[in-house]
Order: structure tokens, then sequence, then C-alpha cells
């Protein structure tokens, strides 16, 4: 009975994990370039329950041996596996503001590894140096006249330089090259992660690559796309199916809440009652 107690509770977790998960997507369903997490929730290991016994013999001077009858296997809760972006493409929504550029994937090849699709990114740099990517092109110009993100990340171009403009009136051709006056400045760098598995989540529509900086997409044959000036990305978040999933989660955890209910009142009934002293 006591392990009843941590299955159900086990299942309540991963379910409030995934409620949180739905709820944050939700939250962002608004934000440029957001990609939607997604889950895999995973049984633990299964236990294989035996039932040892004896059995005599009837000889003469009587002898007996122990043997196991298999019983069955017992499972012994859920979990949350992992919890990994969606890399998919979002909506393209037209603003008419010169500083917003919007990524759109073209020809992405995949990886052999994991069966997935890589992904592409803008590169942008912290005050400290850090590299970090993002798929938000909601860019600004700083007071210095740094592209930058709207959270001050300093975009950058192809040779890992800050890009730096003299004004709002410039243009960017689909290949990222930026022209002032009709004359080229420099391009924006666009990073490629052959396994997005290896990117992860840093908040704010960052991302850090956990196997060092990423390579540059720019010359790779594999690889095309295009740069989309006065547009933006919108979020991947499926409105509909979210709610679903969270209607979904919250209906799975209270059934688990349900059982532990159950659980409660037999061990209430086996202390109170049974097990009672008179």
């Amino acid at each position: 009975m006591l392990r009843g107690f941590y299955t159900a509770a086990s299942g309540m977790l991963s379910q409030q994990r995934r409620v949180e998960m739905l709820t944050n997507n939700i939250a962002n369903a608004n934000t440029p370039g957001y990609k939607a997490d997604q889950a895999s929730l995973r049984a633990f290991p299964d236990m294989l329950l035996t039932r040892l016994h004896t059995t005599s013999i009837p000889t003469k001077e009587p002898r007996s041996f122990r043997s196991q009858r298999p019983i069955g296997e017992l499972n012994t809760g859920v979990y949350m596996q992992e919890m990994m972006p969606l890399f998919l493409q979002g909506d393209i929504k037209e603003t008419g503001q010169n500083t917003d550029i919007a990524l759109i994937d073209g020809n992405i090849p995949v990886d052999a590894e994991t069966g997935m699709k890589g992904a592409l990114f803008f590169v942008v740099e912290n005050g400290n140096g850090e590299i970090r990517y993002t798929r938000n092109g909601n860019f600004t110009l700083d007071a210095e006249g740094f592209l930058t993100t709207q959270d001050g990340f300093y975009v950058l171009d192809e040779n890992g330089r800050r890009i730096q403009l003299t004004s709002e009136n410039f243009k960017v051709t689909k290949d990222g090259t930026i022209f002032e006056n009709d004359v080229p400045v420099t391009r924006i760098n666009i990073a490629f992660a052959a396994n997005p598995n290896r990117v992860v989540k840093e908040g704010n529509g960052l991302f850090r690559s956990e196997a060092g900086v990423l390579p540059s997409a720019i010359g790779n044959p594999n690889v095309t796309y295009q740069l989309q000036q006065g547009f933006l990305e919108r979020s991947n978040v499926d409105l509909a199916r979210s709610m679903t999933d969270m209607m979904a989660a919250y209906r799975a955890f209270e059934a688990n809440q349900k059982i532990l209910q159950a659980y409660d009142k037999s061990m209430d009934k086996a202390v109170n009652e049974i097990g009672r002293i008179r």
C-alpha cells in the first residue's frame, strides 16, 4: 500500500510539471520567435515480482526445496524525463519596422544521430562577451547605434563583430547583408545547430549551446534560409492544442489525487480500526 502512495504521488508531480510547462507556453504565445517546450513522460523501471515457496518431496526421508514462481511486473510510477523546445518555424507577421528582422528557414538538413532537423539562430553577445542565440528578431538600435535585442544583447555579424549603424534607415537583403545609403556595411551572422538537442533555453528568448560556439550557416551548401526585414517570426505555440493538453493534465492530476485519497482512507482504517488494541 505504501508503494501505491509513491506511485500516485509521482503521477501528480509529473502532471504538475507538465501544467507549468504548458502555462509557460501559453504565456509566451505572443512572444516573437518563442519556441514551445514539449515534454516526455516515462515510467520508472518495472519491478519483476516473484513468489518464494517450498516444495516437499514425499520420500522415505522427507525432503524439500525452495523455488520461485513469477507473479508479474510492477510499475513504480512515472516522471518527466526531459523538456525540450520544438524548433518548428513560427508564422511570419509584418510589422513595418526597419529594425524587425524575421529569420525564415529554408532547407535544413536532418541530423543523422537524432533524426531531427537542425535549427538556425541569430548570434548575439552580452556585455561580458558571452555568446548566445535567439530566434527573436525584434531588434533595436541603442544610443551608440549598435543593433541589439530588446534586452541589450548585441547582434553579431559574420566576422563575430557587433553591428554598428548610423540610423534606422538601413536595408537588409534576404541573405542578411546590411546596406546603408546603398553601400554594403556587413552581413548578419546566422548560426546552425546540427543537433538542436544540444541547445538549451536560458530565458528571455535566449539559447545556450552545450557543444561550444555553433558554426555559421553562411557558406554551408546544405543550409538555406532568408531574412525578411520589417517582419517578425511569431511564437510556434499552438494555443488550442496547449489548452487541450492542459485540461488533460488537470484530469490526470485529479485522477492520481483521488487514488491517493483512497489509499489514505485505507490506511486510516488499518491504523484506527483493524489495528486497534481492545
